[in-house]
């Protein structure tokens, strides 16, 4: 069972490695719950499981057995609580089954931490970079580059806003995690709960292992990409430049909106550069997973 840093004496200290390092553990923590969501990632080899929490007015059933007896397995800490006191954990008392879980996901971090990480991550000179002077705190774990990413590549990342559709959400992790993205900056609210059900069958389990960067406004995010040199790019119809013809020479965040209602105002008004996705025969708009899709691999075109 993964374990946070044990305390010491600077713990309460907000500038000491204890405290940070305990702070980046448990904002690695991803709440899932539902039966089937919580098996699944049971099974998933790179999941750790922290704790697993259980309904105490829970029935008989084999699979409340099987997810009882792989945590076991995994000498993970299994908690009963009521059902009300297990709604709060889970935050969906109608869908948890009476079941939830504290999965350890290395790649679900906060952006900030993202940041804090990025100089380690990049395999070009720094002081070639526009976020060379970013400070890279000691106790920072590097993220290994993606296989797929040559080396001097900057940074990718995927910024969604108001993806309500959670088989939508799903499916832009599937494909992120598929193609040459590094980080999916998904904020708090606005967004469908990544943890849901739906969420998880339709990433077809990339959830677990896709780099997840959570924020809890998008705004303040995209803020703090843009002053480490970041330029933002908002994806809309009645833009004039096309995806396909646009080349970055820096690091990157792709803004996506909903299909109705496309990035919000607010969101907009922060893009350097907005672009556009040509369609023939009047097609006026992409499902947004396959928006998605098209930027993961467009480095590749």
């Amino acid at each position: 069972m993964p374990k946070p840093p044990e305390p010491d004496s600077d713990t309460h200290l907000p500038d000491s490695d204890t405290y940070l390092a305990k702070k980046r553990f448990f904002d690695q923590l991803l709440t899932v719950y539902g039966r089937k969501p919580v098996m699944e990632a049971l099974q998933t080899p790179d999941v750790k499981l922290y704790r697993l929490h259980l309904a105490d007015s829970n029935r008989p059933a084999p699979i409340l057995d099987e997810i009882r007896a792989l945590a076991e397995q995994r000498g993970a800490e299994v908690v009963y609580h009521s059902r009300q006191a297990l709604a709060r954990i889970s935050k969906n008392s109608r869908q948890d089954q009476g079941v939830a879980a504290d999965l350890h996901c290395r790649h679900y971090q906060s952006y900030a931490d993202f940041l804090q990480q990025l100089p380690a991550r990049l395999c070009e000179p720094m002081a070639q970079h526009p976020i060379a002077n970013l400070r890279l705190k000691k106790e920072s774990p590097a993220i290994p580059r993606r296989d797929s990413s040559a080396p001097g590549h900057p940074p990718r990342v995927l910024a969604l806003c108001s993806i309500h559709n959670p088989q939508n959400l799903g499916m832009i992790i599937r494909s992120a995690c598929a193609g040459d993205i590094d980080g999916i900056l998904i904020p708090q609210k606005g967004c469908a709960t990544i943890s849901s059900s739906l969420v998880i069958k339709a990433s077809a389990g990339t959830l677990f292992k896709a780099p997840i960067l959570s924020c809890e406004k998008l705004k303040d995010a995209l803020q703090a990409f843009k002053g480490h040199g970041f330029s933002v790019c908002a994806l809309s119809s009645q833009a004039t430049e096309s995806l396909f013809e646009y080349k970055p020479k820096g690091p990157i965040v792709y803004v996506l909106g909903n299909e109705s209602e496309g990035v919000s105002d607010t969101i907009f008004s922060l893009a350097d550069k907005k672009l556009r996705i040509p369609m023939s025969n009047e097609v006026e708009s992409l499902n947004v997973a396959v928006t998605a899709a098209l930027i993961a691999f467009s480095r590749n075109l």
